[in-house]
């Protein structure tokens, strides 16, 4: 299921996915001090490469550079 095509932010793409409490659940850390506001502050400040990298499941690369990877 891929939740960024056609979104143009990050900001976006954490509201598509249900705000930043579901996002904190989607990526486990659910019960940790600090998770939401950490989540919250990506809709400004953006989602970390790290985490778009640890999480594939929750943040989908792109299309065309899974398939510049691939090669």
């Amino acid at each position: 299921m891929v939740f960024n095509k056609g979104m143009k932010t990050d900001k976006e793409l954490i509201e598509a996915l249900g705000g930043a409490a579901k996002v904190v659940e989607l990526l486990g850390w659910k019960g940790r001090p600090g998770q939401v506001q950490r989540v919250h502050n990506w809709r400004s400040r953006g989602i970390p490469a790290k985490v778009r990298l640890d999480y594939p499941d929750v943040f989908p690369l792109p299309k065309k550079i899974k398939e510049t990877a691939d090669v």
